[in-house]
């Protein structure tokens, strides 16, 4: 099993690994699960990554594309014009921000970095959409996030089904990993992808087993911020989730995690600081 990298280059900033990173979430759509992560209009935009900046967030992740279960397709060019203006503005208010743009359409992902500023891509398909991803990734030499979804976001949640949810996960990781850096892709973070085409069970099969997809080598990326898993556990709405998040994102730090996508900066920051206290008193 390969040490994970320590580092990984964004923007022309490293990113040290070697403490848990937190990615904070801005969607530019109508129609995403959660309204606190939504932002309408440029001055809403502005506000959102100013709030995360200043709360600790050490990325934004601009999408403009609803990922929820049965979210509403829409055009390359309404997802262009969302996700790329949220971009520019971002990355003109603070020209230091570390910006990941959301999407699975190499055709976005190439203006959102080469035009507006984007830093890294972070595909919830893996590549599997867009079959020109890997190649636009490639070219562009930025960090790739790469998902696992079982199907599409209008079918993954129709009766998703494994033999073993985090095996079957790893053997697509590793073909897939084999033909990014055969195309000479250097900084791969991995995500499994909760909530995308598994059941409660599967997403709370691959939490406990977390540690085992250090066998790729890569930095793990986990993703589980007021998902239905939370709340549907415990009956409440996706806006009374933010406790059970910080309790199941703790559980992925102590497991491994170096990235905590969350729509909560301020109390994933605190969840990271306190558990390297309590790593660094080991």
């Amino acid at each position: 099993m390969a040490d994970k990298p320590k580092y990984i280059s964004a923007g022309g900033k490293l990113i040290d690994l070697t403490i848990p990173k937190v990615m904070g979430i801005i969607n530019i759509t109508p129609d995403s699960f959660y309204n606190g992560s939504r932002a309408s209009g440029d001055a809403e935009v502005i506000a959102l990554a100013e709030k995360m900046l200043r709360d600790g967030a050490d990325i934004l992740d601009i999408g403009g594309y609803s990922s929820r279960p049965r979210a509403d397709d829409i055009t390359v060019e309404e997802e262009s014009r969302r996700v790329l203006n949220a971009i520019s503005l971002v990355r003109k208010e603070f020209p230091g921000a570390i910006i990941s743009v959301d999407t699975f359409r190499a055709e976005v992902a190439q203006k959102a970095v080469s035009v507006h500023g984007a830093n890294i891509i972070n595909d919830i398909s893996g590549g599997e959409t867009d079959e020109k991803m890997f190649e636009v990734v490639a070219r562009l030499n930025v960090p790739y996030i790469m998902m696992h979804m079982k199907g599409n976001p209008r079918t993954m949640q129709d009766n998703p089904q494994y033999e073993d949810v985090v095996a079957d996960i790893l053997m697509w990781f590793g073909k897939r990993i084999v033909k990014l850096q055969d195309k000479g892709v250097k900084d791969i973070i991995i995500d499994p992808g909760f909530g995308f085409g598994k059941t409660i069970k599967h997403n709370f099969d691959m939490l406990e087993r977390l540690g085992d997809f250090a066998i790729a080598g890569l930095p793990l990326l986990v993703g589980i911020s007021r998902k239905s898993m939370i709340w549907k556990s415990l009956s409440i709405t996706p806006d009374e989730a933010l406790n059970g998040t910080s309790v199941l994102n703790t559980v992925a730090l102590l497991k491994g995690a170096d990235i905590l996508r969350v729509h909560d900066v301020k109390e994933a920051v605190q969840a990271v600081r306190l558990i390297q206290m309590l790593k660094d008193k080991s």
